[in-house]
C-alpha cells in the first residue's frame, strides 16, 4: 500500500493567510522529502477557511520545489470555470511537471462557491460532465473548435490563424492525457461506477465513516466490468485524518481534544455538512439517530485515528479490515497548530507506521497463500 497525502486545506478563519499558505507548501515539501508518493490539493473561492482558491496555481508553485512526488488537483470544481480554461491550464501545469500530476475533478461541494458563480439553481452534475467532456474533447480534437453545449460553447473558428498557431489550445504532456480522480462523498455511491466506466478512479474521503468507505469498492468493480474491464484495488485512494505522536497523551490532545486541530476541522464540516447541508446521512450508520447527536466531539473520536505508532498500526490495521484492500492511503493533512507535532507525525507515519503496516498486510497475504 502506497503513502500519499490529500488537504482540503482547512484552517482557523482569522490566521494569517500568507502564513498558511506558506505552511500548506512547508507540508508538500515535507511529504517530498519523507517519501509520499502523491499529494492532492483542494480548492474553493468563497470560504477564508480553506484559501487555496486555485489548486492548480497552488501545485504550479511547488512545481519546481519538489522532486519525485506526484501531484494532483483535488479537485478542480469544474462548474466554477470555463472547459478552456481548465484544458489549457491543465495542459500547462502538466508540461511543467512533466507528467508529475494526476487530475482530480469534481462538481464542486461548496454551496456559496456555486452562488458565486451564478450556479446554485443549475443542474451541476450536468455541468461537470459538459465540461469534462469539453475538456477532453479540446485535447482529442484538433483546432478549430467548435464545441457547443447547454452551459459552455468552445470555439476559435472565426479568429483561427493557424499559421502562426493561434487559435490551438495546448495539449497535455501526457498523452492522451493526465490520469483522472473523482472524490467519492456519499454511501454507495453511484458516481463511483460512472467514473469506474470512464476509466478514472476513485478517491474515498477521509470524513466518512469506514463502513460507508467499504462501500466503493463494488461500487468500483461494478463500473469497471460494465465495460469489460478488470478492477485493480491499487486504483483505489482513501483519504483518513490521522495523528501519530511519539505519546498517547500528546496523541489524544492533540489529535481528538476541542483544542485541537483534527477537531476544529470537524467542527467546520459538522456545521457545513450537518446544519447547512443536509449530508447528516454522512455520520450515521443508522438514518433513524438524531442529528442533534451528530456533533463535532462524536464525528471526530469516529473519524480521526490518533495514537502512538503502536496505536496507529494496530488502528490502520483495522480501518482496512472494515474498508477492504485499497492501493494508496492518504493522510489528510490539517491545520498545524503546532508545526513540530505536525511534522513529526507525517514522518512518524512514513517512516514508522508504514512500514509496519506493509509488513502486516504481507504477513497476511503469505498465510493465506
Amino acid at each position: 500500500m502506497k503513502l500519499g497525502t490529500f488537504m482540503m486545506p482547512l484552517h482557523p478563519p482569522g490566521r494569517n493567510p500568507t502564513e498558511t499558505l506558506r505552511e500548506d507548501r512547508m507540508a508538500i515539501l515535507h511529504a517530498d522529502a519523507l517519501g509520499y508518493a502523491e499529494a492532492f490539493v483542494g480548492e474553493h473561492v468563497t470560504d477564508l477557511a480553506e484559501n487555496v482558491t486555485s489548486c492548480l496555481m497552488f501545485l504550479a508553485s511547488l512545481a519546481h520545489d519538489t522532486r519525485q512526488i506526484v501531484l494532483g488537483s483535488g479537485t478542480i470544481n469544474l462548474p466554477n470555470t470555463h472547459p478552456a480554461a481548465v484544458a489549457a491550464q491543465v495542459a500547462m501545469l502538466d508540461h511543467i511537471l512533466e507528467g508529475r500530476f494526476i487530475m482530480g475533478i469534481s462538481p464542486g461541494g461548496l454551496m456559496s462557491d456555486a452562488e458565486v458563480f451564478g450556479s446554485l439553481d443549475k443542474d451541476r452534475n450536468a455541468m461537470f460532465v459538459e465540461a469534462i467532456n469539453m475538456v477532453l474533447d479540446i485535447w482529442a480534437g484538433e483546432a478549430p473548435y467548435d464545441l457547443k453545449g447547454e452551459f459552455f460553447n468552445v470555439s476559435t473558428r472565426r479568429t483561427m490563424i493557424p499559421e502562426i498557431g493561434q487559435g490551438a489550445i495546448l495539449r497535455p504532456y501526457q498523452r492522451p492525457h493526465p490520469r483522472i480522480v473523482g472524490t467519492a462523498v456519499a454511501p454507495y455511491s453511484k458516481g463511483v461506477t460512472e467514473m469506474a466506466k470512464r476509466g478514472w478512479q476513485p478517491i474515498s474521503a477521509n470524513f466518512l465513516l469506514p463502513e460507508w468507505v467499504a462501500t466503493h469498492w463494488p461500487k468500483y468493480v461494478e463500473g469497471r466490468r460494465a465495460v469489460g474491464a478488470r478492477p485493480s484495488t491499487s486504483e483505489w485512494r482513501v483519504a483518513k485524518s490521522i495523528f501519530v505522536a511519539d505519546d498517547e497523551a500528546t496523541a489524544r490532545r492533540y489529535g481528538l481534544s476541542p483544542e485541537g486541530p483534527y477537531h476544529f476541522y470537524f467542527r467546520q464540516l459538522v456545521r457545513k455538512l450537518v446544519g447547512a447541508g443536509g449530508r447528516a446521512n454522512l455520520f450515521k450508520l443508522d438514518q433513524a439517530q438524531p442529528d442533534s447527536e451528530i456533533t463535532p466531539d462524536y464525528v471526530t473520536n469516529r473519524l480521526v485515528i490518533a495514537g502512538t505508532v503502536d496505536s496507529v498500526v494496530d488502528q490502520l490495521l483495522a480501518f482496512r479490515e472494515t474498508v477492504g484492500e485499497f492501493g494508496t492511503l492518504l493522510y489528510a493533512c490539517h491545520d498545524w497548530l503546532d508545526p513540530h507535532l505536525g511534522r513529526r507525525s507525517m514522518q512518524l507515519m512514513a517512516e514508522e507506521v508504514m512500514p509496519r503496516v506493509n509488513a502486516a498486510i504481507a504477513a497476511s497475504q503469505r498465510s493465506v497463500a
